[in-house]
């Protein structure tokens, strides 16, 4: 009867850790990797050590990046990229934008 207690304590505790510690850490993993994944050039990101740019480069291969700080272009690895400040916006959207303002224009000049 002893044993059965003992084990259910052990079990409880693992449940415990897992919901407190191991779950929390993995979703966290999961969200700097969804992040780092999507990185698209013309963003605008922060690395680790506290310097901002824009990302000129992209390589695959290596795993880095290259940023454009303000005409001064510095190479890094994507895991130095601690957050994205602002995304680039798709080419659908702007083509979107465009055709819009074009609408307008010729509403202007047909007045």
């Amino acid at each position: 009867m002893e044993l059965l207690s003992t084990l259910i304590m052990f079990g409880a505790m693992f449940g415990i850790m897992y919901f407190v510690l191991i779950r929390p850490q993995k979703k966290q993993q999961e969200k700097v990797q969804d992040m780092l994944s999507n990185l698209k050039i013309g963003d605008s990101i922060v690395t680790i050590g506290g310097l901002h740019g824009i990302i000129d480069e992209i390589n695959d291969a290596a795993k880095t990046v290259v940023l454009d700080c303000e005409g001064i272009y510095l190479t890094f690895e994507r895991r130095a990229v601690a957050r994205v400040v602002a995304k680039v916006e798709d080419a659908t959207e702007t083509e979107e934008l465009d055709t819009n303002d074009s609408d307008i224009d010729e509403e202007i000049t047909k007045d």
